[in-house]
């Protein structure tokens, strides 16, 4: 059979164009899909545009390896297509005695995800990379940097355009159905909207994971995880950066904590918290200025009263909910769900941006190279 394109990618954030790349650098023709105006305006577009070391991930999950794999190939790729990054380190904070051994933790499970160029710190070695830090200890993870989320998402895009494959705006993915002989149409909606089809189909957009894969004919409902809305809000600095590092407390449960960072343009950012929402919700309370204040100042202590302005809020795709453990990311092909040719995925949250290209590879690699 002729299809109008080899693969289909449905969500133009950071994952779903890695994949679109991963599969045009491999010969084939790509279509992706976005229901937004522009690429990157979901999850991709809330973030903190953190590179991740990968020191906090379960030795042997998807996360770990991905997240180690996806920055080495991450620095490359900005470097190759000149887009912004800045690879300032981080450092874990123990603020007190009783944190101590919990990033003890954090450097112990960073050495087995074979993260490079780990250091121990006193308290007084912190200091002195970074005066004004309250801590007991610290680690120094070298390898992590902030960088432009969207000019690489742009890279992404030019990179499968420069293939022959088209990303498209503003074309919300309706349905797919499997074809009796191999391929799928799909059917998008929007000005442009029309049904195709292709040989291969790749479900990665984010928030949406599982009312798209609902929306796939004969993809079964027992198959499709649970999903949770998990929001995180951050506020900025008004006045001068004080750390030139990324600055982490030990990570919380389901999430890595609200965390410092100097963004590309001088300023410094604090977030994101975690809350459980229903939806969407995008809004920041300026009165939880009091709370981040609060936490900020056991690892800041000389934060000024009032410093802290209302900034942007972001919301992550979970597959766990309070007090659940944290599950790996999900890769969902035709072993799990019976549908050949089709790879669906849930939950790319945190480290998903670092891991956007090691995801693409491995999804082209599970389709095209066995």
């Amino acid at each position: 059979m002729n299809f109008d394109f080899d693969a289909v990618v449905v969500g133009a954030g950071a994952v779903g164009l890695a994949c679109g790349r991963a599969l045009s650098r491999r010969g084939i023709t790509v279509l992706v899909l976005e229901k937004e105006a522009h690429i990157g305006q979901g999850v991709s577009s809330r973030n903190s545009e953190v590179i991740h070391g990968g020191l906090y991930y379960p030795t042997g999950s998807l996360k770990a390896r991905f997240c180690v794999e996806g920055r080495r190939a991450l620095y490359a790729f900005l470097d190759s297509r000149k887009v912004d990054y800045r690879k300032c380190g981080k450092l874990v904070v123990a603020t007190d005695e009783t944190e101590v051994e919990r990033i003890e933790a954090v450097f112990r499970q960073a050495t087995t995800n074979a993260v490079e160029g780990l250091e121990h710190l006193t308290g007084a070695q912190a200091r002195a990379l970074e005066p004004g830090l309250n801590a007991r200890a610290a680690i120094l993870s070298p390898e992590s940097g902030v960088f432009d989320s969207h000019g690489y998402m742009l890279a992404l895009q030019g990179e499968i355009e420069d293939a022959g494959g088209s990303v498209v705006v503003s074309t919300p993915f309706e349905r797919a159905e499997a074809l009796p002989g191999g391929g799928f149409t799909v059917t998008a909606g929007g000005e442009g909207g029309a049904t195709l089809t292709a040989r291969l189909l790749v479900t990665a957009p984010g928030l949406q994971a599982q009312d798209v894969a609902a929306r796939i004919d004969g993809y079964p409902a027992d198959r499709i995880p649970e999903g949770h809305f998990g929001k995180g809000v951050y506020f900025r600095l008004i006045g001068k950066a004080p750390f030139e590092r990324l600055i982490y407390p030990p990570p919380i449960p389901g999430a890595l904590g609200t965390h410092y960072r100097k963004d590309l343009g001088g300023q410094a950012v604090f977030g994101p918290d975690l809350q459980y929402v229903e939806g969407e919700d995008y809004s920041v309370d300026p009165a939880r200025a009091t709370e981040f204040g609060h936490y900020i100042r056991r690892f800041w202590p000389g934060l000024p009263e009032g410093a802290l302005t209302p900034d942007y809020a972001g919301v992550r795709p979970k597959l766990h909910g309070p007090g659940e453990p944290q599950p790996d990311f999900q890769l969902r092909g035709s072993e799990d769900h019976g549908i050949d040719g089709l790879m669906a995925l849930f939950g790319i949250e945190s480290p998903g941006l670092t891991s956007s290209l090691a995801v693409g590879e491995a999804v082209a690699g599970s389709l095209l190279d066995d």
